[in-house]
């Protein structure tokens, strides 16, 4: 699998299948997704819980394979919501790019990381 050959429809089938032939769509409800996908991204988070922002680069490199795992299970557990909910991604990514170009105008938030609401009215 390669992020240039694989779709997104692919790796929701991909997932689809697995739980399927575990009997596991029981579980997939949203409650059960939601927790999951917080769980997860709190693993994801812990690998840099103690560093400043240039030692996170470092964890990185040094924690490849489980950052990787971390992030996959992530993407596991979006794909899993997505098909039980039946959500197609690509549409909801795509009407939230357009909210956030228009709550965050380039020639007023570019080099900025605060919030919307502080340059915007």
């Amino acid at each position: 699998m390669n992020d240039t050959k694989i779709t997104l429809q692919q790796l929701k089938q991909r997932h689809q299948d697995f739980v399927k032939e575990r009997d596991w769509n029981q579980f997939h409800v949203p409650k059960n997704l939601s927790v999951a996908l917080a769980v997860e991204a709190a693993e994801l988070m812990e690998k840099f819980q103690w560093v400043d922002n240039a030692q996170s680069w470092a964890v990185v490199e040094k924690e490849r394979a489980e950052v990787e795992h971390e992030l996959a299970d992530i993407l596991c557990y979006v794909l899993a919501f997505a098909n039980a909910c039946n959500i197609d991604l690509s549409a909801a990514f795509e009407r939230k790019m357009q909210l956030n170009e228009a709550k965050y105008p380039a020639d007023q938030a570019k080099g900025r990381a605060d919030k919307y609401t502080a340059y915007t009215k």
